[in-house]
């Protein structure tokens, strides 16, 4: 068996592998999608569990991947997660396993998930307040998302992180009162800056709230100081509070890009290879999956598709364009 790392002209080698499992999803934040939802993908085009698992298992065992994010949509909906993460972390060398979620439905999945291997988890949440949940989400849910919280931490999925995105006119005001709230609880809080990955390609980058203005808001209330640990490849800047040992980080992936580090690829649930988050082109495996292809071949088309990453997303390029697919049918 060959073993070769997925590597790309410009030296970055990706062992970060993202997975989406479907592109559906039970809340319909709107920065995300519309009111009405979108077209799912058909079920005859998303890839089976075994084809999830095959695609993973090339993964870990000839390309190098050392961490398995699963995604969505929210990945939680697919009723094989389980057994895909248990399957998963059976593999060796074995790859660290979490997933990115909503938590709605963790409070019941956690123990299983634990049980099967899971981790650690990251829940998106982006306000407690109950009224600017329901706006943003467009559903009445975050008692679900606070109990899903609960659920992982008495499962052990530490540590749980919380990422949020700041909306400008409605929740922009609330990064203390968030910060505070996790740290009440010991969730590792992360804000993101909004990124133009909404299905109605309405994103705004006047709109967008900065990492600026999110560490200039905390600092109103908080003493923040760059982490000691190491950044690495990871996207978040960590900034001890109060003199630590807790921490709040920032995923400045617009105004401060960290794409020379970057060390991801992603896997859409109809069996595409995406090597960034912003690409526009996209290569299909669950073609040469289906057709027969051994497990060489698709690793070595796996590797072709990186050696397409460009230097950077370019979103401050003139000539920057959308990704055609939305964030919700990629993966996070």
């Amino acid at each position: 068996m060959r073993t070769e790392p997925l590597l790309d002209t410009f030296g970055r080698v990706a062992t970060d592998l993202r997975v989406s499992l479907t592109d559906r999803c039970n809340l319909r934040c709107s920065y995300c999608m519309p009111a009405e939802g979108l077209d799912w993908l058909p079920g005859e085009e998303v890839l089976t569990d075994d084809e999830v698992v095959r695609l993973i298992t090339i993964g870990v065992e000839r390309l190098g991947v050392r961490e398995v994010r699963f995604t969505g949509g929210e990945p939680l909906l697919r009723r094989g997660l389980p057994d895909i993460v248990r399957r998963t972390a059976a593999l060796r060398p074995r790859p660290e396993t979490s997933i990115t979620t909503n938590a709605l439905g963790l409070s019941r999945t956690a123990p299983a998930l634990a049980e099967a291997g899971l981790d650690r988890v990251n829940v998106s949440l982006d306000t407690v307040r109950r009224e600017d949940f329901a706006t943003i989400t467009r559903r009445d849910r975050l008692h679900d998302v606070v109990a899903g919280l609960e659920a992982a931490t008495a499962a052990g999925l530490t540590p749980v992180k919380v990422n949020a995105v700041l909306l400008r006119g409605v929740n922009d005001g609330q990064a203390p009162e968030l910060l505070r709230w996790c740290l009440e609880r010991g969730y590792a809080l992360r804000f993101i800056e909004q990124m133009p990955l909404d299905a109605q390609h309405q994103w705004s980058r006047l709109e967008m709230v900065t990492a600026e203005e999110i560490l200039e808001s905390l600092r109103t209330e908080f003493l923040l100081e760059p982490a000691e640990e190491p950044r690495g490849s990871a996207p978040a800047e960590l900034f001890a509070v109060d003199g630590g040992p807790h921490t709040v980080g920032v995923i400045a992936s617009v105004t401060r890009p960290f794409c020379g580090d970057c060390d991801r690829v992603r896997l859409t649930a109809d069996g595409q290879v995406r090597n960034c988050l912003f690409a526009r082109e996209e290569s299909d495996l669950r073609t040469a999956l289906r057709g027969g292809a051994d497990d060489d071949e698709i690793a070595d088309r796996w590797r072709v598709a990186m050696l397409g990453k460009r230097a950077g997303h370019g979103i401050d390029d003139t000539s920057f364009l959308q990704p055609v697919r939305p964030m919700s049918a990629i993966g996070g």
